[in-house]
């Protein structure tokens, strides 16, 4: 992806650091060692991203694997055993859900990737993409709930919706892929996430907002 402009590789490095010092801002206790081990992750994430290993899309079994498989194993794992539940119910809500406004810049990482032929236009806001609002909203949400306007209802909605729209272009990403079982975009696949820094935004950005929503919907349905 040598042929981009640098602002947009240094809004999605930043988007990157700005959703792990959410997470790790929303723990009180473990706020060093998430720290510790995002850095680990992102520095191998950038290793593979930069050696061109996720180019190879026709390997068996997928590549990719490696970027998404093991931090939807960690998430799995933290809500399965008990001390993961511990550290769960202990993360700050409010602090999980002003997280969501690194949704932002990342679509507009996704728009001008889309503007250099690097993804499909229906991954973007002008497409089908609505994920944006996700992110516009975040502070909106964040403020009445700490100002204790809104309640337990309308926070648990608005994360649903959110979990949504994540899924929605979670899932379109998927299929837009130049993987064996793409479905969309053939004339302009999404190719960008193979590469270095923006295979950071399934290997990392993603499952922390997954993460976050599920952590919200779990403390907002235990009251």
């Amino acid at each position: 992806m040598q042929h981009l402009p640098f602002y947009i590789s240094l809004v999605m490095g930043l988007s990157t650091f700005l959703s792990v010092y959410f997470l790790a801002r929303a723990s009180s206790k473990y706020t060093t060692r998430i720290l510790i081990i995002a850095t680990i992750w992102l520095v191998i994430q950038a290793l593979l991203g930069t050696s061109g290993f996720y180019a190879n899309t026709q390997a068996m079994p997928p590549r990719f694997l490696l970027a998404i498989g093991p931090p939807l194993l960690l998430i799995i794992s933290l809500f399965a055993i008990k001390n993961g539940r511990n550290f769960i119910d202990g993360l700050n809500l409010k602090t999980l859900t002003i997280l969501h406004v690194v949704r932002i810049p990342v679509e507009l990482v996704l728009f001008w990737l889309f503007l250099h032929k690097a993804i499909p236009e229906i991954m973007t806001f002008e497409g089908q993409n609505f994920d944006i609002l996700s992110g516009i909203t975040a502070p909106i949400v964040y403020y009445l709930f700490i100002k204790e306007r809104i309640g337990m209802g309308i926070m648990l909605l608005w994360n649903f919706v959110c979990l949504v729209l994540l899924i929605n272009i979670v899932s379109t990403a998927i299929l837009s892929a130049p993987f064996p079982f793409q479905q969309l975009a053939f004339d302009q696949p999404n190719v960008a996430v193979l590469y270095f820094p923006f295979n950071w935004l399934p290997a990392c950005i993603v499952p922390i907002v997954l993460f976050s929503h599920l952590v919200a919907i779990r403390g907002l349905l235990r009251g």
